[in-house]
């Protein structure tokens, strides 16, 4: 113990006399760490996040298309439905006697790039997130006028929007509409609390209201001047849905999702699909995970280069020190101390990368922070080290011994050959 307590104080002194070098040598090992870490953190996140988008739903169900299109249009507002569901359908599927709720959606709208999402009360009853949350108001009331929006957190931030503003939806989901539905405004009476999910960057409005502004269109064109509506004809029309893009299914109990699934599936009225979320999030989760592998990988090579710094760090001062290590063998060091002297350089200079790396971790993450929430919609979870974080920084540790393995037995055969003269 008196041995090993002598060579760290030896390590420790020989890593001060070279304190450039190894400063260096550690705020490279701490910055591969920091990026190993903080991308399985923010990757831990963004899985969290994706998971928690929709909770507490059984099926979702739309046009027969694809089990990703199907879960990208309906809870991610990515892309488009490749049809719509017949409303007569969705009626006749909504009484099931296995089904307790659903929530039907209709899309196709937006404004200034931010979708419209046409639904009904069951909506802010029903569709929970994360763990089992309900949506809440952080301004105002839900819809129940005509005309009557409901905006997510992000969509308010972004464009300034209040309580009482007046907003045009636009035809189409792209960010550059050629026609506007400018003579039926909406005002906006609530502002919805921040989720962290997709309806944060939605526009929530009752069915009837998309149907408001549809309803003098023809074939996907908007009316004459003169044969255009006004908002207070047609709200005395008959503005019940037609069509919408698909809907959301709760259950009486979990032992009946697969009957359900399988009766939407061989529904004989039109075709339709009818998905497990969970399921469609993890194939979803399996193809993005590409990306994710290969930041691993990049930031498991940018480790390797640091500890590969230390190495070129190290054996380029061995010659420099032939003499430090003849003088310790004439006071009684053996070529084995000197062995694990190298070595224990080696596991300091790692150790030290490794804590700066968290450090440099945790800083950066409580300075991101805001900023994923703001734009990307990711809540970072403020936790101690994981289990994964621990095998990371013991595995740095493990190959800074095995690296270090090299020059330490290059000054073991030097301190075996050399005496108190250096041959030059």
């Amino acid at each position: 113990m008196q041995k090993l307590s002598t060579l760290l104080y030896l390590a420790w002194k020989s890593v001060l006399n070279r304190r450039l070098a190894a400063l260096l040598t550690v705020l490279s090992i701490a910055c591969s760490v920091t990026l190993l870490l903080g991308v399985e953190r923010i990757s831990q996140t963004a899985r969290s996040s994706f998971i928690s988008t929709v909770a507490g739903t059984d099926l979702i169900v739309g046009a027969r298309s694809g089990q990703i299109q199907l879960l990208l249009y309906s809870v991610f507002r990515l892309g488009d439905a490749t049809n719509n569901i017949d409303w007569q359908s969705y009626q006749k599927i909504a009484k099931h006697p296995e089904i307790t709720w659903t929530i039907p959606i209709s899309l196709g709208d937006s404004h200034r790039g931010y979708r419209v999402m046409g639904t009904t009360q069951d909506y802010f009853e029903h569709f929970r997130y994360g763990s089992e949350q309900h949506l809440q108001l952080a301004q105002g009331q839900r819809f129940s006028g005509l005309f009557d929006v409901v905006l997510g957190a992000e969509v308010a931030q972004k464009l300034g929007y209040g309580l009482g503003q007046q907003i045009v939806i636009a035809h189409g989901s792209s960010t550059v509409n050629t026609f506007v539905h400018d003579d039926k405004p909406f005002q906006v009476v609530g502002i919805l609390q921040r989720t962290g999910t997709p309806v944060d960057r939605t526009l929530h409005m009752s069915l009837q209201g998309i149907e408001a502004i549809h309803v003098d269109w023809q074939n996907g064109a908007p009316p004459r001047a003169e044969d255009s509506l006004s908002s207070t004809q047609v709200s005395q029309m008959d503005l019940t849905p037609k069509t919408i893009t698909a809907f959301l299914v709760g259950l009486k109990s979990k032992l009946g999702i697969f009957s359900v699934q399988r009766e939407v599936n061989n529904y004989r009225g039109e075709p339709l699909l009818a998905i497990l979320p969970g399921v469609a999030l993890q194939q979803l989760w399996q193809l993005i995970g590409i990306a994710d592998l290969a930041l691993r990988v990049i930031s498991s090579f940018v480790v390797l280069v640091g500890l590969l710094g230390m190495l070129t760090v190290i054996l380029t001062s061995l010659n420099e020190r032939r003499r430090e290590m003849a003088i310790l063998r004439s006071v009684g060091a053996s070529p084995w101390h000197i062995f694990g002297l190298l070595q224990l350089e080696a596991l300091l200079l790692a150790l030290f990368g490794c804590v700066l790396g968290v450090i440099f971790l945790y800083v950066l993450l409580w300075l991101a922070a805001p900023l994923l929430a703001q734009h990307l919609g990711l809540w970072l979870v403020f936790t101690g080290l994981s289990h994964y974080d621990w095998i990371v920084l013991m595995g740095i540790a493990l190959a800074a011994l095995l690296i270090g393995i090299l020059p330490a037995w290059r000054a073991y055969h030097h301190a075996l050959s050399d005496g108190l003269t250096i041959r030059l």
